[in-house]
């Protein structure tokens, strides 16, 4: 796989270890695109979802993926700051990313960071694009102390099976055609861009989030544009700028 030139790289939803990819194809396309990045790169944003299903635990490590994490290594050894985003299928990250492979795991919903003079807001997108009942209670949901305890207490045989079941769910539930006016997303984005207008602050160059798994490119009323990073279902993808 050769890459697109480019500093910095998006990419999301990938879904390592889905039910649906009984033949490991997607994690041998997933190592290909991180061994593809050029020396010149400068950071790797994995906007969440990468994993179907991720948990750490305090003693042991999730099996497989054992490709994947040595290719992260690699970049980070060779320079490349990796950042990882949980999405709502890996949320439950705390330090083993950071502390044994050097990525640096970043929890808040979005974050604003500023690349070569360019204000981009990045994410994974499920809290920002949360704007009915029943995802906001999903959302907190999965983020509650008590319900991750208690799901960290679970055999992990079983814990898993329900995970990838809700997870295959989940996916049936996306649409293949993006339309901005019923996507709580470009809802989020256009109101962010108006807030920071109104309070004086820069305004955003690019939003880039996944979560939707329908990619989009779209400009936003209030200034910039939203990229949507599509899913890995249909092979690779990925932003680069």
């Amino acid at each position: 796989m050769d890459t697109a030139a480019g500093k910095y790289y998006f990419t999301a939803d990938v879904h390592l270890g889905s039910k649906d990819d009984s033949h490991g194809l997607l994690e041998r396309q997933f190592v290909d695109f991180l061994h593809s990045i050029p020396k010149e790169a400068e950071a790797l944003y994995l906007l969440g979802d990468i994993f179907d299903f991720w948990v750490d635990y305090r003693e042991v490590v999730p099996r497989g993926y054992v490709r994947v994490l040595a290719a992260l290594a690699e970049l980070v050894d060779r320079g490349v700051k990796v950042f990882f985003y949980p999405g709502n299928h890996d949320w439950w990250v705390t330090d083993y990313f950071e502390k044994e492979l050097g990525v640096k795991t970043v929890h808040e919903s979005y974050q604003v960071v500023e690349l070569d003079g360019r204000r981009i807001c990045v994410g994974h997108g499920d809290m920002p694009g949360a704007s009915d009942f029943k995802s906001r209670f999903l959302f907190n949901l999965f983020r509650n102390r008590f319900c991750i305890a208690m799901m960290k207490a679970l055999p992990t045989r079983l814990s898993f099976a329900i995970a990838h079941g809700w997870s295959a769910r989940s996916r049936k539930g996306h649409s293949e055609e993006f339309d901005p006016k019923s996507t709580g997303l470009y809802r989020f984005v256009d109101g962010f861009g108006r807030k920071r207008a109104q309070s004086g602050e820069p305004a955003i160059d690019l939003y880039i989030f996944g979560h939707i798994h329908t990619p989009a490119r779209i400009p936003v009323p209030s200034g910039g544009e939203l990229v949507v990073l599509g899913d890995w279902s249909q092979g690779p993808q990925y932003f680069c700028i």
